[in-house]
């Protein structure tokens, strides 16, 4: 039995999870936020209960050391020395690492030539990735990728029809994302359906504020609706999704605004909150919905239009599907997201089943029995895939 600490940096904040292995059972979980603010906040779940402070943090590595500190004063674990190993959400691992890997300075270095492919996220990823190595450094420290479960992608579907030296010299195309989550969700799919991964194709739906769709024939990434960044595909929280590259260039000329300004646009003020004019929260936008609100129905029926047309395309492309999973924070708490989506797809026959469907946050089989395609719910967890690669790899 080993403790494997599963690790998510971002640019202010810093999750985390104890768990032992293999019996992947949870030990702790907690959060480090507003690092490097006024007013920190740590909190941490112990038997249970959940502890909170606030403190002065002022970067990543004071975050790192109060945390491993508290695991000691806590008496979860006696010494460093319990932990064998620390799994760390990597969000791209560019064209080259397409598995999780062991992070040696050669592969530190190699994220670092590469962050300007993901500058939000993987500078914060790469600062977590120092701080734990700092304080655990005889410890072996595991990337785990979201990019690299679609390497499977093959490049008829990963490659956008530009120049091609754009695509050679440059790196444009599309990689994917949430992968962490996708190959868990299809993973255990196949276990509900008595089958090997291998041996099953399922459409794997992630919808949270940030949402993709993926296409897993036979345990791999066939296909995905995120691209090159995590702007492209369907409508999400504040993301738009698909539009016309031409509307850059027009809005820029009728706004005075750079292209800068305007792709921000498109990442923080449109999907749901674009066309809502409301929230970004789909719980928000269901309640004005039922309160009669068009824009906000408006908002929720033009993501789930896109995302059964993504669906039907993939349910062609793999030559059918076993099964069609909705996960993520939506995904697994949205009842009438989810009917709504698979409504859409009565001429695939699925079909779902109301009252299955009314349960929230649970593991569940939520179409009829005469549906043609089994839909779940199944609730993610890249935690849990994080520390079984680590494991792996010790």
């Amino acid at each position: 039995m080993k403790k494997i600490m599963a690790v998510n940096a971002g640019s202010s904040s810093l999750k985390f999870q104890l768990l032992e292995m293999p019996e992947e059972k949870l030990v702790t979980s907690g959060i480090v936020e507003r690092i490097g603010m006024k007013h920190s906040i740590f909190s941490i779940k112990v038997n249970g209960e959940k502890l909170e402070e606030t403190l002065e943090i002022e970067n990543h590595g004071i975050a790192v050391n109060i945390l491993l500190n508290k695991l000691i004063d806590l008496k979860i674990i006696a010494s460093f020395d319990e932990i064998a190993g620390v799994g760390h959400r990597v969000v791209h691992g560019g064209d080259r690492i397409a598995e999780s890997i062991v992070l040696e300075q050669d592969e530190i270095d190699y994220l670092e030539s590469i962050v300007d492919l993901a500058p939000l996220h993987l500078g914060p990823n790469l600062i977590g990735i120092k701080a734990f190595k700092e304080v655990l450094p005889h410890v072996k420290h595991v990337g785990v990728f979201d990019t690299a479960f679609h390497h499977t992608i093959p490049e008829e579907a990963f490659l956008y029809a530009v120049p091609y030296d754009w695509y050679t010299q440059y790196k444009v195309r599309k990689y994917g994302f949430h992968g962490t989550s996708h190959k868990y969700v299809s993973y255990r799919c196949a276990e509900l359906l008595g089958k090997k991964p291998e041996d099953v194709n399922v459409i794997v739906a992630h919808i949270g504020n940030g949402a993709s769709i993926c296409a897993v024939k036979g345990g791999l990434s066939v296909d995905t609706t995120m691209g090159f960044t995590p702007l492209e595909g369907i409508p999400m929280g504040t993301r738009s999704g698909n539009i016309d590259p031409a509307i850059i260039e027009y809005m820029m000329n009728k706004k005075h605004k750079s292209a800068k300004e305007i792709t921000n646009f498109l990442n923080k003020q449109s999907g749901y909150l674009g066309v809502s004019g409301i929230s970004s929260d789909s719980r928000d936008l269901v309640a004005a919905a039922e309160s009669g609100n068009h824009r906000a129905k408006l908002a929720i029926d033009v993501q789930a239009k896109r995302m059964a047309d993504y669906i039907a395309s993939y349910y062609v492309y793999m030559g059918g599907a076993d099964a069609i999973v909705f996960t993520a924070g939506i995904g697994e708490n949205a009842v009438p997201t989810r009917a709504n989506v698979i409504e859409r797809l009565a001429v695939l026959g699925a079909k779902i089943d109301h009252e299955r469907n009314s349960k929230v946050r649970v593991e569940q089989l939520i179409s009829a029995d005469d549906s043609k395609i089994k839909v779940f719910v199944i609730p993610t967890n890249e935690e849990v895939m994080i520390a079984r690669d680590t494991l792996s790899l010790l």
